[in-house]
Parts: C-alpha cells; structure tokens; sequence
C-alpha cells in the first residue's frame, strides 16, 4: 500500500486530493496549521472520519516510509513537514502536480478552465455523468450541496469509471499541465492575470485538447480562440451550438428554453444557465443525450458560497457568496437584482496584487449594478500572510466606489465591526450578501449574522 502524506491537508483543493488517494486505498495522512490553531474543526472530522490521520505541523507526520509529500503551494519551506521530508529524502510533489498524474490516469479527462464558473461547471458535469450511470472521478474546488451527507468532504465524486472531470486553474498557470481528451473554456476576464496573459493560457490549452473544446461564444475573447474541434455554447447567439432563450427568474431558480424544450434550475442567474450549457455540450461531446443531461441539471442543488442561501429570519435573508473578481460580481449582483428587496452586501477582497490590479474595476461593477438604496460595507483587505507591498486598503477602494456615484459605501477595518453595522442597517426584505475568496470564516460570518437576526 502506497502511503502519502498531505501539507496544508485542510485546504479545499489539498483535501480533494486526500480523499481521492484514500478512496483508492492508499494510506493518507496530513497536517494543517489551521487545525493546529483550532481552526476548520468541521473539515477536520470529515477527512478523519474517512480514516485520514491528522497531525500538527511539527514534522511528525513524516516518516521514512512515506512515498511523497504533497505541499499546498501557499506552505513555506520552512514548516517542519517540509523540512522533515526534505531531511529524509522524500520526493515532494505539489497540488497542481498531484492533480494533473491523477487527471491523465484516466482513460478520458474533461478539464473545466475560465476565470469565472468553473467551480458550479465542474459540479454540473460531474453531477450529471454520476446521475446518468457513466461513474465519473470528479475534483473541484467548491463542496457540492448534493452529497453533503456522504462521508467525507463533498469536494470529490470518486468512482471506478474512465472518465475524471476537474477544474483547470489559470490564476497559478497550472492550467498548463493538462492534455484534456475535452476542455471548457466559460470565459477570459479580469482576474489575476492580465488578458494577455489568459488569452495565450487557454489558446494552448485548447490547442492540447485532444477531441472537443467547448466555448462560451458571449466572450469576445473566448471567441478569438482558435481551434479546428471547437463547440460554442451561448444565451445571444442563436447560431451558437448550444443556446439558450427565454431565461426568467423564478421565486427559487431559473426557467429556459433549449432545444424546443422548457427546463428548470434550482440555481439563479442567467450565468448558471449559461454553466448548464457547457455541461451540456461536455456530456455530448462524450456521446450522451444533450435533453437527458438537462433534465438531470433540473435537481442539480449547486455548490457551496455560491449565491449560497444559508437562510431567512424576519424575512430578511443571508447569503453566502465566493464572487471576488469583476465578472464575479456581476454576474452576483445582477441575479440578485431580478428579484425584490434591497442589497445589504459585503465585500472582502482578498490580496493587495489583485486589488491594485481589479479593485477599481470591482467597484465599478457595484456602482454600476446595485441600485441607491443598496448598501455596500467592505472590511480591509484579506491578507494571509508573507511579504507584501500594502499600498493600497479597502478604505480607498470605498472612496472610489464614492466618487463613482455608490454613495452608500462604507469602510471598517475587520469584518466583525462591518457585520454590526450590517445588522444595525438591516430592514423587512433585505439581502445580505457576504461576498468574498479564500477567507473560510466568511460562511462562518454568515450562520453569526442568521442567529442574531
């Protein structure tokens, strides 16, 4: 039996990869400073109830027989699992690494790339082949509503079939490992790289797909991809492979017309009808019945923090959403407008790079999308740790938001003081929106928010 151990186990992409390895009937253990701090005590219990051991990150999970070390890339060499594995001559591998040997162990590999979307696509899919019998691996980075009740963390569907379905991460360029026999390509926004940069990523990562790229034809940039085995999906263009028409909100999702046929989701927003599609045309191209699949979408429960609605008290209602880049926040902001009552939202951004590089442009998105009695709160700059230039704050971020017309904008400097003032603020109808990435408290925030209300 192979045995492994996980650096920095508690993350969502590390502890995917846990459970895969163990499912497969290696031996797996980890370590994770958060747990070590008493932190994600609930991700915890998950991987141990699975039988994955957990250890402090003080070397003691490394051991001679080990036959790699995976590292989260965010861990520094210094941690003593690290030091430990080097000192005995452990191979070390990293997440991207790991994830790609296990994705071209399959006989067919679907990779899901875009800077926005991946994460409810990746679920679609996989959702879709496990429902229709096709026993698919499928790897995400979002926990999937649908098998919260299995053991273990839903972040994976892991089967013996021969199909595996993951997310193609361009933020940390690791979208190159891939040689996908499909790919998607949901969009090419603004996010952490500049559109040069993406544009050039999924040009090749389309030129190695081997059998079918799926495209969003709504993205000028995603139409500029050239590639001779290419299918378009869109909500404008009726010549587009795949399209959808007569998009309406409904009190708990969405209704669409495909094909002649009306279907339903249980998820808001036209971009999640536009993330159907591409499941859609993903499951065609591995030769399945393009209505079967979008029935199946029909019961499709999402992901977590996605428009995530946690729950409602005094008829005022809290929701839980990942959105951190400017195509994000649209796409948030202008479901959430399709229905009645005001937005009461807060944003934490995460990192200063990306704020120098988007901030603007997010607070565009909010003085371009809410409405003047929406309320928009933003506590200062998410931040993990490590050298940084903090030259820029959340505080001049809501001034610009103000100088832009979004006048009922305010800056606190944690999230605490914000959610009291949320609370303070808050009246018969409204939406909260928690809105922000990589911070795992943000849910946590929520459920607060839910009980004193």
């Amino acid at each position: 039996m192979k045995k492994v151990s996980f650096c920095g186990i508690s993350g969502s992409g590390m502890s995917a990869l846990a459970q895969v390895l163990k499912y497969k009937g290696y031996e797996v253990c980890g370590s994770d400073r958060n747990f070590d701090l008493g932190r994600d005590t609930a991700t915890r219990q998950a991987l141990e109830n699975i039988g994955i051991k957990i250890f402090p990150q003080d070397g003691s999970a490394i051991s001679k027989d080990l036959d790699f070390l995976c590292a989260s890339t965010a861990v520094e060499d210094t941690i003593a699992d690290i030091k430990a594995a080097k000192d005995l001559g452990i191979p070390l591998k990293t997440r991207p690494e790991l994830l790609a040997e296990i994705f071209h162990s399959y006989k067919y590999g679907i990779a899901v790339g875009g800077t926005s979307g991946k994460t409810t696509t990746t679920a679609m899919i996989g959702y879709a082949l496990d429902k229709l019998g096709y026993e698919p691996c499928m790897i995400n980075g979002g926990l999937l509503c649908d098998y919260a009740n299995r053991a273990g963390i839903p972040n994976v569907i892991c089967h013996n079939g021969e199909i595996c379905v993951v997310e193609a991460d361009e933020s940390n360029g690791s979208i190159d490992l891939y040689n996908p026999y499909v790919s998607v390509i949901n969009n090419i926004a603004a996010d952490h790289k500049s559109l040069d940069e993406l544009t050039e990523l999924f040009q090749h990562f389309a030129e190695r797909t081997r059998h079918q790229v799926v495209i969003n034809a709504d993205y000028e940039l995603c139409r500029k991809i050239k590639c001779n085995h290419a299918v378009y999906f869109s909500l404008s263009d009726p010549q587009a492979d795949f399209y959808a028409t007569d998009i309406k909100p409904l009190p708990h999702g969405t209704e669409y017309v495909f094909r002649g046929q009306k279907y339903t989701l249980k998820l808001i927003g036209a971009f999640n009808v536009a993330n159907a599609l591409a499941a859609v045309a993903v499951c065609v191209g591995m030769g399945i019945d393009a209505h079967k699949v979008a029935e199946v979408l029909q019961n499709f429960s999402g992901t977590k923090r996605r428009l995530e609605v946690i729950g409602s008290c005094h008829e005022i209602t809290v929701i839980d959403d990942f959105a951190h880049n400017p195509d994000k926040v649209r796409a948030s902001i202008s479901a959430l407008r399709q229905y009645n009552g005001r937005l009461v939202v807060m944003f934490q951004p995460h990192g200063f790079a990306p704020m120098r590089m988007m901030g603007k442009e997010i607070m565009q998105v909010f003085a371009d999308y809410m409405q003047k009695e929406d309320i928009l709160v933003m506590p200062e700059i998410f931040f993990v740790g490590g050298t940084v230039n903090k030259d820029i704050s959340s505080k001049d971020l809501i001034e610009y938001a103000k100088s832009i017309g979004k006048e009922k904008a305010f800056f606190f400097t944690d999230k605490t003081t914000a959610a009291d003032f949320m609370l303070k603020q808050a009246q018969k109808g409204d939406r909260i929106v928690i809105m922000g990435a990589r911070d795992n408290t943000l849910t946590d925030l929520c459920y607060s928010i839910l009980e004193r209300l």
